[in-house]
């Protein structure tokens, strides 16, 4: 089947463009390969585009799944005509594609089963028919003792019963009421009554959804993170649920489509559209729009965690320098280590300038001595307890003015330290020494480090533990293989876990690189993965351009330029008569280059663009450079804080509510949505980014609660 025609019109992306997409795609490449190296075939598609391509696509796939299963299940109850095969085979609505099946179903024994075991199905026809006759004296010669229709009324009721299910299972009823619930459903929260599981009253227990005890909202209004909100305190039970539309409209809906005159026959078929809805059909639409519309919020929520944990692994990296890096603490102490340009541990020992030891002097002596020795470049220091404190002791020292100190977030530090990945990397080493190197490697290079931690354990977004898990780890990976390979990895240095998010590789071959780096030394060429084991042709063909190998023997290796066109750019310096180092080093050589000239059937002006930036810049990191940052001296508890006081801080969360931003009180600030710009904002993300560097004015300070809020109206931040 070829799904290019359905994802062009679903996407609004050309078809041509889409079915190469899609073959490109089911021969094995991956996303981040066909955005970079296959534009001609794609129109150019970023990766968000070719990602939603390859999401349809399974859909779809699944899709084609589901309808063969359909099939196969009528035509086992041979009631499979050509008609409704042809109308199976043709539907890619997956909502009419259920409705299509559902009369076909198979189901317990409901009500209406039983009335057509005992015979009663023409009767309901007839009923259907709504003739003046006598409804009982037709009813008459139904009735069956042996199967429990002992009067005629018996036989009505059955009848009724089919009616109610028919109509339940009636594809124009069920659009009829999914339209009205589109339009006007509301959602509805109350406060469970009883008592807890713990034996607690549920109020008490509850606290924290009191503002859903009595919640009503039109549906289509309510945003992801109260619909989340809500769910989590259904599932707790401390909140019952509903969504409700007016059902007597409802019913008259489906009655002008049932129900003709107003013979004793209509009377009785109105009664059963009445049971139809209120029995079946109600329930069956609010299950289905209960499920869609947390399907909508969790998209959403999974839209900004993945945008958020974009903005986290693309941060400003320090680069290869010499690091301290120090995992504060008060009663442990502050374990402290230095590492190398590479982030090799060279050190590690434990210092202890806070209360309750105090031994600050001996602590200053120690970081001096450490910095000289080691010839310390920077200092990194976790930003959890004792973070400030840390950082002001550390400012207090007389240290080399080039040395500069950076607070770093130590999410997700302690699962990475216990982790089997950590225990692997220093296991001489306990779980305090594990977390001071991921806080000095961090500064280093947030992604290279980051990348060992399950995503969902960094702590930005909303709502993670709410929501569909697979789906949620699918979103997440490929954001993390998006970054890597936007930045590219050091071949020769890279971690496994590093290499295992670069296209085309995997688990195994990135296992396999670091066993051939180990037995045989640093690769020359890219060429050489070729002599890894398991690394064939299609694997070397989708990884190569994203690594790096610097100093090597080819000087096109440490650039994005792909080996497939390193005979054209040998023949563009060729044709203007230097070496391929020449236009590396020289721009004069580049600008007399006319990439006009290089068009071909494969390769187009976009690569070709593709290739001039990378020999301006070749091996170029994407991301920012580091800025220094520094809190108000003045401030360290919630205590500190006074409304209108303007402080700067460093965005740490981002909802769709508003930003979560550090102001150096280990508590952090809501900017909410309303106070973001001296504008209406829809989306926080037009205004900040993750770690960005604010302005804000403290509006608020509740010591009880623990909350802080602020605004950053009219503080002259630089939007994003």
């Amino acid at each position: 089947m070829n799904f290019a025609k359905i994802i062009s019109e679903r996407t609004g992306l050309q078809e041509k463009y889409v079915e190469n997409t899609v073959e490109l795609l089911q021969d094995g490449a991956t996303i981040p390969f066909i955005s970079r190296y296959r534009k001609e075939r794609t129109g150019g598609m970023d990766e968000v585009q070719v990602a939603c391509v390859s999401e349809q696509l399974d859909k779809l796939q699944e899709m084609e799944k589901r309808k063969a299963s359909i099939l196969e299940s009528i035509e086992k109850q041979d009631k499979l005509t050509d008609e409704l095969r042809k109308r199976i085979e043709t539907c890619w609505d997956a909502t009419e594609l259920e409705d299509i099946y559902l009369p076909y179903k198979q189901k317990r024994r409901t009500r209406a089963q039983v009335a057509r075991e005992a015979g009663l199905e023409p009767m309901a026809d007839w009923l259907m028919r709504q003739f003046p006759d006598p409804i009982l004296q037709k009813a008459k010669q139904y009735i069956n003792k042996e199967k429990g229709v002992d009067t005629a009324e018996d036989a009505v009721k059955g009848a009724m019963d089919i009616i109610a299910e028919r109509v339940s299972e009636n594809e124009r009823a069920r659009q009829t009421v999914r339209g009205q619930f589109r339009r006007t459903a509301h959602i509805v929260s109350k406060l469970a009554k009883g008592t807890s599981a713990k034996g607690r009253d549920l109020e008490e227990e509850g606290q924290k959804y009191r503002d859903y005890f009595d919640w009503d909202e039109p549906l289509n209004r309510c945003s992801s993170h109260r619909l989340l909100a809500m769910r989590r305190g259904e599932a707790e039970g401390i909140l019952r649920i509903s969504i409700t539309i007016d059902g007597e409209e409802a019913i008259e809906r489906l009655g002008r489509q049932f129900v003709r005159g107003n013979s004793e026959a209509a009377c009785r078929v109105r009664e059963a559209v009445e049971d139809g809805y209120k029995r079946l059909l109600y329930p069956s639409i609010e299950t289905e729009f209960a499920a869609l519309s947390r399907e909508k919020a969790e998209e959403e929520a999974i839209r900004i965690f993945v945008r958020n944990l974009e903005q986290l692994l693309m941060s400003s990296p320090l680069g290869q320098k010499r690091v301290m890096g120090i995992d504060p603490g008060f009663r442990t102490g502050c374990k402290v280590v230095c590492l190398d340009s590479e982030g090799n541990l060279l050190h590690n020992e434990a210092i202890y300038p806070h209360p309750p030891r105090s031994e600050r002097i001996q602590a200053m002596q120690k970081i001096q001595n450490l910095v000289r020795q080691y010839k310390i470049e920077a200092i990194s220091i976790g930003n959890g307890t004792a973070g400030r404190e840390t950082e002001d002791f550390i400012n207090h020292i007389d240290l080399p003015e080039n040395i500069e100190v950076y607070s770093v977030s130590e999410d997700g530090a302690s699962i990475y330290s216990a982790s089997k990945i950590a225990r692997e990397e220093f296991p001489d080493y306990d779980v305090t020494v594990r977390g001071a190197v991921s806080i000095g490697r961090r500064l280093m290079d947030p992604l290279a480090e980051l990348v060992k931690i399950d995503p969902s354990s960094i702590g930005v977004g909303q709502y993670q533990k709410d929501v569909n898990q697979s789906q949620l780890k699918k979103s997440l990976d490929q954001t993390v293989e998006s970054c890597v390979n936007r930045v590219g990895v050091n071949l020769n240095t890279a971690s496994k876990h590093l290499l295992t998010y670069i296209s085309g590789l995997g688990t195994t071959l990135a296992q396999n690189i670091v066993d051939y780096r180990k037995e045989h030394g640093a690769f020359r060429t890219r060429r050489e993965l070729l002599k890894v084991p398991r690394l064939g042709n299609k694997a070397y063909e989708q990884a190569a351009g994203f690594l790096r190998v610097q100093d090597g023997d080819e000087p096109l290796d440490n650039s994005a330029v792909h080996p497939e066109r390193y005979e054209l750019v040998g023949r563009m310096a060729k044709d203007v008569g230097c070496s391929v180092s020449d236009l590396l080093k020289d721009k004069a050589w580049r600008e007399k280059i006319s990439i006009q000239h290089y068009v071909s059937s494969e390769v187009g002006l976009p690569t070709l663009q593709d290739i001039m930036k990378e020999l301006e810049k070749p091996g170029r990191d994407p991301r920012e450079p580091l800025k220094a940052f520094a809190f108000d001296p003045t401030i360290h508890e919630v205590a500190d804080l006074r409304p209108g006081m303007i402080l700067p801080g460093i965005v740490t969360n981002i909802t769709n509510f508003g930003a979560f931003v550090d102001v150096g009180v280990h508590t952090k600030g809501l900017v909410h949505v309303s106070q973001m710009a001296d504008k209406f904002v829809k989306d926080p993300t037009e205004i900040v980014a993750l770690h960005q560097h604010v302005m804000v004015k403290v509006l608020e300070v509740d010591i009880k609660r623990d909350r802080v809020s602020l605004s950053m109206k009219g503080m002259n931040n630089q939007t994003r």
